[in-house]
């Protein structure tokens, strides 16, 4: 796929922006502990995936995630103040304080939202493609899940009907091969025979792809096409992007040697190796793509450096918004809560 260099460098800048706003998120736990309530779910190593993904996306086009979701309303534009305002629980957040690290959306944005619930997005991606089905503009619905979600039956009831009615949805499972502690190959036949997971596409008559996902132009390319497929009518594509897992799920499960967003508590689960997680390392696809850029001559280490400090001054600003932004009264609690 060749694109044009400020394509490039935008790519370049919004997983830089995506891997500083959540370095911030790790840092306000030693920073400012007990500002973040619970846990919160990282996705470095999957900033590639993201991008590339959304930048297939036109105006008009949705995105709904799961809970390791910072990332996208960050790539489709969301005010990255308002986003860290909503992990503090604050009123200047997104959604109002209500919503927290597993729960944003933007729908001003095209972004759906997300959900704690494994596998809860799935029937709700499709339901949105069903009713960009019904609008007739040719809008698509894009629907990221981890590789844990295809154990679920929402997911094996979503891919049947969205295939059986030709729903405008890419489904996007960024499979980082852990589920939590579990290893992908322990729990899904598909992994456990060296099979691709892209192979579920198969039951239900849809084209099903694995990729790079540490690439950000292959992503773009591959969700390119399975858009176009789904805006022309023929239904929906899945598609497997090969991430890795580089912080810690959640607050306190880690591969060796990582260091927890709790500095004070022990792991309470180990999983992986320690070569595995330093190769993963290596191909960190943040400097592996500047690298890539540097070499081209798309950009200068220089161009690159700014790039990052404006990035790392942006997630300040954004910091010390969401620390003075208030936090919610009591009596807002019912806000919003219908019977």
């Amino acid at each position: 796929m060749t694109l044009d260099t400020g394509h490039q460098i935008t790519m370049y800048r919004q997983m830089v922006r995506i891997r500083e706003f959540e370095e911030r998120v790790k840092r306000t736990f030693t920073d400012h502990p007990g500002v973040i309530r619970g846990h919160t779910h990282l996705a470095d190593g999957a900033e590639a995936s993201i991008v590339g993904s959304i930048a297939a996306m036109r105006p008009g086009d949705q995105a709904i995630a799961t809970y390791r979701c910072h990332g996208y309303p960050i790539a489709l534009g969301s005010d990255t103040s308002a986003l860290m305002a909503e992990i503090y629980g604050r009123v200047g957040g997104i959604c109002g304080g209500y919503g927290g690290s597993m729960h944003l959306a933007d729908i001003a944005r095209g972004f759906l939202g997300t959900s704690a619930i494994v596998a809860q997005n799935i029937p709700q991606g499709a339901g949105a493609a069903y009713a960009a089905q019904l609008r007739g503009r040719g809008d698509v619905v894009l629907t990221f899940f981890g590789d844990g979600a295809t154990k679920q039956g929402a997911f094996h009831e979503s891919l049947n009907v969205a295939a059986l009615w030709r729903l405008p949805v890419v489904f996007i499972m960024e499979n980082n091969s852990f589920s939590v502690t579990v290893r992908t190959e322990e729990e899904d036949a598909n992994a456990a025979a060296g099979e691709p997971l892209a192979t579920k596409a198969k039951a239900y008559s849809m084209p099903g792809t694995t990729i790079d996902g540490g690439d950000p132009l292959v992503v773009q390319q591959t969700v390119a096409d399975a858009v176009a497929r789904a805006r022309a009518g023929d239904g929906p594509t899945l598609i497997e992007s090969l991430v890795y897992r580089l912080s810690a799920h959640g607050n306190s499960i880690a591969p060796p040697g990582v260091p927890l967003h709790y500095p004070e508590h022990e792991a309470v689960a180990i999983y992986g190796a320690v070569e595995e997680y330093e190769a993963a390392k290596r191909g960190d696809p943040v400097p592996r793509f500047r690298a890539r850029l540097i070499e081209s001559g798309v950009l200068t280490g220089d161009q690159a450096g700014a790039i990052v400090d404006e990035a790392q001054a942006e997630m300040q600003a954004a910091v010390d918004f969401a620390l003075n932004s208030p936090l919610p009264e009591p009596a807002a609690a019912l806000n919003h809560v219908y019977a």
